[in-house]
């Protein structure tokens, strides 16, 4: 153990001084478990070392330990509130900054009774803990962001690339809770999914309100060998959660569209790169004029996603620059004018995240609202990532407030980048029905939480008795016309998930059904059930790109009529159990690391969603395959 460290634990503060003396650098030395000098320092909870750690070292606290963690979470711990209070209010530290998992020196405070601590940090913070939110508000795979306010009702859009239905839209009252209302695409026939690879589909929709209608935007991204790569489609309708019209398509070439209404009312298209602007007929269904360029951008790499808001005689333009992985940023100009010149914002970027390793991070694509309270907020996406590279939950939606310069120009979380734990909007609490995680098919639709992995066959599912069938694709799921596989986000890096089916001694060949975690159609894995000699087997299957295998394998004995199949969810860690009963599991087999469920696991196609867990059925060229699910559970 280093030297300094056990003058530490020693506390022996004149033998610390007397080694920082000789050697400066002493205190960047770490324990075997790669803790800091610096956090031993904070962990004795004594205001004199902490003081002389401060004063007279070369300790840096813009970085944390290898858990993100910094002095300040160190210092909670101890319950030394002359500690906390000094390093709060003479190094500037935050009781808001988040660990890797999100923890605060808030939450720490609270979670541990701490009382005077928390007291304090609500007079910092100027909010009670119960009155804080933690971001991201929309978890798992909910890419780039659009919001309106129409009275008091919140309503948003995000990225549904190759699922269906198409673009969900979510509703809010309080800008926190977020709830599944409906989605732009419901009608298979409308939706232009067929064929389309994994990451395709529909990408960055916007959506706005003009007299009495909800509008909705979007880019239809199709594969690179389709005649049109890129293509805008506009629905509508008097009813946020639908249904809405056909779709529309302006065959202008760009991604990320927003539609724009004047003061004037006429109405405009804006598409990338940087911020273009074309004229709409009033029904937002044809382009009238040709598109001119506004304004290029700050950052000048990959300008995209361009929002305008009209405030106080000014256009403001906010865009999406950087790229959506570290760099990812939000820019704003603007300009008395609608087509121009714009001006870039002084404080540009208005929100990124510089540190690579903090726990929430490439952060752009926002578009603000106004509560109807006067203030001011921004969603935007962001990324999660395990073991700093893997961004297994795909890109999801953060939301943080916006203040005004005493010269008229917006900044987001005071420039600090993303907020872990930030003040609750000043609106009434609205928290979503419970009981989303656990789904026994009793209705006689499916819960809002699933989706399919492209437009499914017609009849592919059946709901009845309590049971979901899912008609058999006849391709698997690495080809992507595969069909009828329903899925849902990965809620969260830790989770289970159960999924009880019923046993068909009618199953036979290749054929298998039962859970899946899926990608795309090159990465993916699926639990299942097959005939075999004995009954039945049960084997898991992962495919990584051209690498396939079979992992494991299980015989499940004939007498059964029904399997439990429960996947723990642990990181990047996942194991594999199995039970007849639902009672009784047998652990199968143990997955150390399955990164192949995110955008950085290879290099092929168009990587922008997220993890999938869900259920699947492989019918083949055989004789047509019913797989009956009983129930689906995701525990978190």
């Amino acid at each position: 153990m280093s030297e300094i460290i056990e003058l530490i634990k020693k506390r022996d503060l004149d033998g610390i001084k007397a080694v920082i003396n000789k050697n400066s650098g002493a205190i960047r030395d770490e324990d075997e478990n790669g803790v800091p000098a610096a956090f031993h320092m904070v962990k004795t909870g004594d205001i004199n070392f902490v003081r002389y750690l401060v004063e007279y070292t070369f300790a840096s606290f813009n970085v944390g330990d290898k858990n993100h963690r910094s002095i300040l979470h160190e210092a909670v711990l101890t319950g030394n509130l002359e500690c906390v209070k000094y390093i709060v209010e003479r190094v500037g530290m935050s009781p808001c900054m988040g660990d890797k998992d999100l923890v605060t020196p808030f939450q720490l405070a609270h979670d541990n009774g701490f009382s005077d601590i928390e007291k304090y940090f609500e007079k910092v913070v100027g909010a009670k803990y119960e009155d804080m939110y933690q971001n991201p508000v929309r978890r798992g795979f909910y890419a780039d962001p659009s919001i309106i306010r129409v009275g008091e009702d919140y309503y948003m859009v995000n990225s549904s690339f190759i699922f269906f239905p198409c673009i969900p839209i979510s509703h809010s009252k309080d800008l926190v809770h977020w709830e599944t209302i409906g989605n732009a695409i419901t009608n298979p026939d409308w939706a232009h999914l067929d064929g389309l690879e994994g990451g395709r589909g529909y990408w960055a929709p916007d959506i706005s309100y003009y007299k009495g209608r909800f509008y909705i935007t979007a880019t239809l991204r199709n594969n690179d060998d389709m005649p049109i790569k890129r293509r805008q489609i506009v629905v509508s309708s008097d009813k946020p959660e639908g249904p809405y019209s056909e779709p529309v398509f302006i065959d202008e070439d760009g991604i990320d569209p927003s539609i724009f209404t004047d003061v004037d009312g006429r109405r405009y298209m804006l598409l990338n790169r940087g911020a273009r602007i074309f004229e709409l007929s009033e029904d937002a269904t044809r382009k009238i004029s040709e598109p001119k360029l506004l304004y290029y951008g700050t950052n000048k790499r990959a300008p995209e996603g361009p929002h305008l808001l009209y405030k106080d005689g000014y256009y403001y333009l906010f865009e999406a620059e950087g790229g959506t992985g570290v760099n990812h940023q939000i820019t704003v100009s603007r300009s008395k004018t609608l087509m121009g010149l714009y001006e870039p914002c002084p404080y540009n970027p208005i929100m990124t995240e510089r540190d690579q390793s903090a726990p929430i991070t490439c952060c752009g694509h926002g578009k603000p609202v106004q509560t109807q309270n006067g203030e001011w907020y921004i969603v935007y996406l962001c990324n999660r990532f395990l073991d700093g590279k893997y961004g297994m939950l795909g890109r999801e939606t953060c939301l943080d407030p916006i203040t005004w310069t005493p010269d008229g120009w917006p900044v987001v979380n005071g420039l600090q980048g993303p907020s872990a734990l930030q003040k609750r909007p000043n609106l009434p609490v609205s928290k979503p029905k419970a009981g989303a995680g656990f789904d026994g098919f009793d209705g006689d639709t499916l819960k809002p939480q699933w989706v399919f992995v492209g437009t499914p066959e017609k009849g592919g599912i059946k709901i009845s008795d309590s049971r979901l069938y899912i008609k058999g694709s006849r391709l698997p799921l690495s080809d992507k016309n595969a069909s009828n596989v329903i899925v849902q986000r990965q809620p969260d890096f830790k989770f289970d998930a159960i999924c009880k089916i019923d046993l068909l001694p009618t199953l036979s060949g290749e054929q298998n059904y039962g859970l899946t975690g899926y990608y795309d159609e090159y990465t993916f894995f699926t639990y299942g059930v097959y005939k075999s000699e004995k009954g039945y087997s049960l084997k898991l299957f992962e495919k990584v790109d051209e690498d396939e295998k079979i992992s494991c394998t299980a015989e499940i004995p004939e007498t059964a009529e029904a399997l439990y199949l429960k996947v723990l969810t642990d990181g990047l860690k996942r194991t594999f159990l199995y039970s007849t009963d639902g009672e009784n599991y047998t652990e199968l087999y143990t997955a150390e690391n399955v990164y192949y469920l995110c955008s950085q696991a290879i290099n092929k196609g168009k990587r922008f969603t997220g993890a999938m867990i869900g259920m699947y059925a492989y019918g083949g060229t055989e004789n047509e395959l019913h797989a009956p699910f009983d129930s689906f559970e995701c525990i978190y």
